[in-house]
């Protein structure tokens, strides 16, 4: 065919707008990088709404990728939903994900090894696996990263540390390599990062698909910023409740957006970006200093803004670059969407409770019903279109959580059709599910005593001793 400049653009056209399926069958299955921020609000990011603060290196990756607009954490709580996230399956399936969170006093509780994982099942169709961050799913010796499909492990296996002494709440070190703990010296978002663009790099060189979760533990507590390493000397607990304050959250995400860039960065220098699935997210919403608008609530409430949170995703050739989705999502789903993309399947003994999001991302919606349950104040929740079903403490609630964000206007009078149909539906639910566990921990991150605008949670009543018998 004789070429003319009409005839080039009109191929050049052809070329850009090629099924996205075309397009991958020329390259091998993709890399994964999984990024997880640890109690991140949905408005933590500049390009989600924060003003205080940018976030260049994540506006950045959102630029060329898509903005889940209704993205869903599995629980309001870091294990539960890290366990869901490893399984693909409602928390509530296994005993470790009863735990809001697991703590050091539950020993012997952990993501079962024999269970596949999100990882195994990657690595079951030929990929380098890696975890780099926080694990929080059981401590050694019956539980790690590498009894859970990962081959590689470098991080902390609590739910949280001193950025700089890097001990956890016990006051033990917690910086391990494998199964080995480690001393390092330096602030701890910083290490993740090394190790996170030294692993994209050795993985590269290995010449397979890899799969690289970086769990980062910004800007869960304490208040440290890259510059307070007094305040690191200063606290006695982690959980400190006299420190922190807006700059310093401020500089504890930004210092995490830095860590962003880095390891984007790694993978543009690989040469790998354009087969790469970058996911970047959070494990559940805000905790003390953190953005939740438009949403109410906070971490460990079943309230919007304990769930909901930031996810983008960039993917050259299936995303389309600076858009957004209203496509209702969570945690659990990315296992079947990764393991699709991967072409590998879910293990047939363990069903995914989630929905591979392939099509969503390609713009193809799907309606979706989703569920919670949290012990602490008998919490339940349910989402089902543009409704949610909400009981905490004892009172129940309906509302349009679209035309509704901050879940104001009860509608459970004026829709009772809806309401009674909700309630039935998670009762339902529930019972599939394994009960609660009596001995498992849940509860607020805070109570009245400790935080000005938790007066209304009170501590459990201590019971009372027995009388002393006369002498």
């Amino acid at each position: 065919m004789f070429i003319t400049r009409r005839n080039a653009l009109r191929c050049s056209v052809a070329a850009a707008t090629a099924p996205f399926v075309a397009k991958a069958q020329l390259q091998r299955p993709p890399n994964v990088v999984y990024i997880m921020a640890d109690d991140l609000g949905y408005a933590d990011l500049s390009c989600y709404g924060r003003m205080d603060y940018k976030t260049p290196n994540i506006d950045r990756l959102a630029l060329s990728g898509t903005r889940f607009l209704q993205a869903y954490a599995n629980s309001s709580v870091c294990t539960a939903t890290r366990v869901a996230l490893a399984t693909g399956r409602y928390q509530y399936r296994v005993p470790v994900g009863n735990e809001e969170p697991l703590t050091g006093a539950r020993q012997g509780v952990g993501l079962a090894p024999e269970h596949p994982t999100l990882a195994s099942l990657l690595r079951n169709t030929g990929y380098q696996t890696a975890l780099v961050g926080k694990w929080h799913m059981g401590e050694l010796p019956n539980f790690s990263p590498l009894k859970s499909g990962y081959d590689h492990f470098w991080g902390i296996r609590s739910g949280g540390v001193d950025y700089f002494t890097h001990k956890n709440s016990a006051g033990k070190n917690d910086l391990w390599d494998g199964n080995t703990n480690i001393e390092r010296t330096g602030y701890v978002t910083d290490l993740l990062g090394d190790q996170a663009v030294d692993t994209i790099k050795r993985f590269t060189a290995a010449r397979r698909p890899y799969f690289l979760s970086l769990h980062f533990t910004a800007p869960h507590w304490p208040w440290e910023g890259p510059a307070d390493e007094a305040e690191s000397q200063r606290i006695r607990s982690l959980f400190h409740y006299d420190g922190g304050s807006m700059k310093t959250y401020a500089s504890m995400v930004t210092r995490l957006d830095d860590q962003v860039g880095r390891v984007l960065a790694a993978i543009e220098s690989t040469g790998q970006a354009r087969n790469t699935i970058v996911i970047f997210t959070s494990d559940n919403g805000g905790e003390r200093f953190g953005n939740t608008w438009p949403f109410t609530g906070r971490k460990e409430e079943l309230l919007e803004g304990g769930l909901r949170i930031p996810a983008i995703v960039r993917w050259p050739g299936h995303v389309r670059p600076g858009s957004t989705t209203n496509q209702v999502a969570v945690s659990m789903d990315w296992l079947p969407t990764l393991v699709a993309a991967a072409g590998g399947s879910p293990d047939p003994a363990y069903p995914s409770d989630g929905t591979d999001l392939g099509p969503a991302l390609a713009g193809k919606l799907q309606a979706r019903k989703l569920y919670w349950r949290f012990k602490f104040n008998h919490q339940k929740a349910m989402r089902d279109g543009d409704m949610k079903f909400l009981e905490i403490a004892g009172n129940q609630f309906l509302f349009n959580v679209v035309e509704d964000p901050m879940e104001r206007a009860n509608l459970k009078a004026r829709q009772p059709d809806v309401f009674q149909r909700m309630v039935a539906d998670h009762t339902t639910w529930n019972a599939a599910m394994l009960p609660e566990d009596p001995a498992s921990i849940s509860g607020p991150f805070a109570y009245g005593d400790e935080i000005a605008d938790h007066f209304g949670v009170q501590r459990p009543a201590q019971p009372t001793p027995p009388p002393k018998p006369p002498r």
